[in-house]
């Protein structure tokens, strides 16, 4: 396990003592939540880029259109 540090205020630190739970593993979910929370927003914005990216393409020939197409000028329909 990766040790870090952190620095908080003396009357932080006060009102810490009073409270008796695990620090520790409250501030190891913490940082755990925050970073799941941080990846389902880095999700939710990639799908929307893509969602943007294709509804740009609309109207446009299909990949598999285009490469028929040019398979069939340069061979021929009979390919």
């Amino acid at each position: 396990m990766t040790v870090i540090t952190v620095r908080i205020d003396e009357e932080t630190k006060r009102m810490m003592k009073e409270i008796k739970i695990n620090w520790s593993e409250f501030i190891r979910n913490a940082i755990r939540s925050k970073v799941m929370e941080e990846r389902r927003r880095n999700l939710a914005k990639a799908v929307l880029i893509n969602e943007r990216i294709r509804r740009k393409s609309v109207g446009e020939a299909r990949a598999e259109e285009i490469i028929r197409r040019f398979r069939d000028e340069r061979y021929g329909s009979s390919c």
